[in-house]
This record gives structure tokens, sequence and C-alpha cells, in this order.
């Protein structure tokens, strides 16, 4: 997520919702809270915004689409919104760079990760696979059911590789004693690059047909 860059304050270790809404905009809106542990975002280059908006602007037409197709559905398409974990309380969430979720009943309401159905994230060449390794896990134990991750070059303004996960609740044959340190995981179900492919398609979480001409800086 990009943002100005400004002086982190000395902030606590934790802190709730409450505690959140009480410091500057911007501030607030570049820490997520991880069961009340204050997470500072990174800050991105012009690209991971630019294409942060081309994503979602892509997405949200293939879900306009969709829904042309299939009254019976209803689906919206946003960036940089947070999503709450857990049924109640706002002192746990994450922001990713865009997101689809179900339309909700009523206008100004927080997006659960009950009702988010792809979550994504831009990667810049300064976010490290740990980090990213972080947040992957706690969207799929949020039981989040697609994460996509869009990966830019390094030496160029563009787009390199576009990964799609699927959340994948059970687990394979292991060694007796051994068990799995999370009880969801993500599985790689799709990749699209310029060089081998026209568009990203996809059936999943709904129709997506994103040439590469539409996501270009």
């Amino acid at each position: 997520m990009s943002r100005p860059r400004i002086e982190r304050p000395d902030l606590p270790e934790y802190m709730t919702w409450d505690e959140l809404e009480q410091l500057p905009e911007e501030i607030a809106g570049q820490i997520e809270l991880w069961e009340g542990r204050v997470v500072w975002l990174r800050r991105g280059p012009a690209e991971h915004q630019a294409f942060t908006f081309a994503f979602t602007s892509a997405l949200k037409r293939c879900a306009h689409k969709g829904m042309s197709e299939q009254p019976e559905h209803c689906w919206r398409v946003d960036f940089e919104t947070n999503v709450f974990f857990g049924a109640s309380g706002k002192s746990d969430f994450m922001t990713p760079d865009f997101l689809a979720y179900r339309c909700l009943d009523k206008p100004y309401q927080d997006i659960r990760a009950k009702d988010a159905l792809l979550v994504g994230e831009v990667l810049s060449p300064s976010n490290t696979q740990t980090d990213m390794e972080a947040k992957k896990s706690r969207y799929a134990r949020a039981g989040i059911p697609w994460y996509w991750e869009v990966t830019l070059e390094r030496e160029k303004s563009a787009i390199s590789v576009v990964h799609a996960y699927a959340l994948e609740t059970t687990h394979g044959k292991l060694p007796p004693g051994v068990h799995p340190l999370y009880s969801a995981n993500y599985l790689l179900t799709g990749s699209w690059t310029p060089k081998d492919s026209d568009a990203i398609t996809t059936k999943f979480p709904f129709p997506i047909h994103i040439p590469w001409s539409e996501l270009e800086f």
C-alpha cells in the first residue's frame, strides 16, 4: 500500500480499534491490527499504486459483467479496504490491496472475512517473502476462499506474474505424529505472465478475463 512518507510515532505494541481511531488518519491509515498487535504497512512505489488501481478496475469490470449474466449474484470489488476477522470486534484486521466480496445488505457496513471472496496483494520489490507468507497464512486461517498475488517486475514498470491461490482446508498424508502448522492453507491454482498468455482468465470466484493490455502502466 502506498502512503505519504511520514515519521512513525512511538506507539505501543498492542492497540485497540478505538485507540487506533484516535490517531491522525495519515498515521492510522498505515497500520493493521493483527489480533491487536500494531503492524505497519510498507510504503510502495508509484507503480504499486498504479497497478493496484488498474487491477481493481479490471476486477470490477469482470464482476459487473458477471452480474449482468448471472443476476442472482451480487459482487463488489474495492481496493485498500479493511477486512475484519471474527464475527465481532474491530481490533483484528488486514487491508488487502484489492478485494472482492459479497454485496452487504446495508451500506457503510464493515467487511468481515466471511464476506470476502478474494483478497489480493500487489508485490513490489521491497516486499519480503516472510511478510507475504505471514499475510497469506492469516487470510487462510480467516477462511477467505481465494488469495491472489500480483508481482511487479524489478527492472521495469510492468507486471511479472499473477498467481491465484485457492483455500485448502484438508491436508495430504503426513508421517505419524506430524501435523500441519495451520488448519488451512492456500494452494497455487493459477499462474499467468504476459509472456505465456494474452489474458488472465479463470472462472473463480466469478468469471474473470483481463487482457494484459488493460494492466499496462
